[in-house]
């Protein structure tokens, strides 16, 4: 499974508008669920918070991975974002966070929730493609470093 098969120009927010961990979920949920209605955002918003509660999704290295299950979406969705002004997140490392993204898919899927959070996680490993991706300066930069990535 590729990223770029579930992430469009359309799903990602450079920069990020928000300030405050809150702020970011809705944010990316809202982008995430494009042309859905608003019992659909919050259903994916309350599924994304209730994870958060277990255990923060920031995984460290300016990284947070936020997501969820829901049974109001039939397929994975993937939004991401950049914030210029990093982002309190309750980083595992401690440390505030600057790229997100936002996974949510149906309870049925949870075989592809696992890969696509195994290959987000894999790819933003590399500190070359973190730094890529803050310098990015559209959407559309943003994907294309992504593309190239899974390329190589």
């Amino acid at each position: 499974m590729l990223l770029t098969e579930l992430l469009t120009v359309d799903r990602v927010r450079v920069p990020l508008g928000s300030r405050t961990k809150s702020d970011v979920l809705r944010e990316l949920v809202e982008l995430a669920a494009t042309r859905r209605n608003a019992d659909s955002v919050e259903s994916m918003l309350a599924a994304v918070r209730e994870r958060e509660q277990v255990l923060s999704t920031g995984i460290g290295g300016g990284v947070a991975i936020p997501h969820g299950k829901t049974p109001q979406v039939e397929q994975l969705m993937l939004a991401a974002g950049v914030a210029r002004d990093a982002i309190d997140f309750d980083a595992l490392d401690g440390q505030p966070v600057h790229l997100f993204f936002l996974l949510v898919g149906p309870e049925s899927a949870s075989g592809a929730h696992v890969k696509a959070l195994s290959r987000i996680s894999r790819l933003l490993r590399r500190d070359r493609l973190r730094t890529d991706l803050l310098a990015a300066p559209t959407a559309e930069a943003f994907l294309d470093v992504i593309r190239r990535s899974e390329a190589a």
